[in-house]
């Protein structure tokens, strides 16, 4: 299954310097100390699991394929770009949010901003089948951020309207509190709802053979 996160967001770090064309070079500055993660180690970035290629100082850099770029939102960075970053969990570490494995299932784009009390209430649009693995209550992870739905609206066209609330310590330590209406998010759908999905199918499947 590949290293595993749990979306909480541990530092927010910055693009600090892009290089290559289709795939691309990111240097990543970050409040990590170094000396907690290794080359060939795993950390989310903006929700992608990516892997250590060097450690200049007071940072890190990660190489990104030209698929990842043209499938996430980090085909949008550039030098200053802030990033939500975690480290890969490991043995015994809590699990805060709720499992994440750092594949990207596609993009969501941000349709509202709104104050609710204390907390920014964000509204966001997912086209295709996606939508059907999302539900009030349910959990997603939105840039590597683990959220819980509020409500979940389809719509004529095929697509899926939900909403999330952001209090304010998420807004203040991670990308989420910049988000505008017209953004663009990285999405990873619960795994245990895309498993539960295809038991259902399956049992369907089974009792329309006999």
């Amino acid at each position: 299954m590949g290293e595993l996160f749990s979306g909480i967001v541990t530092d927010r770090g910055e693009v600090r310097a892009v290089s290559g064309e289709g795939e691309r070079r990111f240097v990543i500055a970050t409040g990590y100390d170094p000396a907690t993660f290794a080359i060939g180690a795993s950390i989310a970035c903006n929700g992608c699991c990516l892997t250590v290629v060097d450690k200049p100082l007071g940072g890190f850099a990660v190489d990104v394929s030209a698929e990842t770029l043209s499938k996430t939102t980090l085909g949008d960075w550039v030098v200053g770009s802030p990033v939500n970053l975690e480290q890969a969990l490991r043995l015994g570490d809590s699990l805060d949010g709720h499992l994440v494995l750092g594949h990207v299932d596609g993009l969501a784009a941000v349709t509202g901003r709104r104050q609710d009390g204390s907390s920014l209430r964000l509204s966001f649009r997912v086209a295709g089948d996606l939508g059907r693995f999302i539900a009030p209550k349910g959990s997603v992870a939105l840039d590597g951020v683990s959220l819980t739905v509020n409500e979940v609206e389809d719509t004529a066209e095929g697509d899926t309207l939900f909403g999330v609330n952001i209090i304010p310590h998420t807004a203040a330590v991670t990308t989420l509190g910049r988000l505008e209406a017209g953004g663009r998010v990285n999405l990873e759908i619960d795994p245990l709802a895309r498993y539960v999905a295809r038991l259902s199918e399956e049992s369907v499947t089974r009792l329309s053979q006999r």
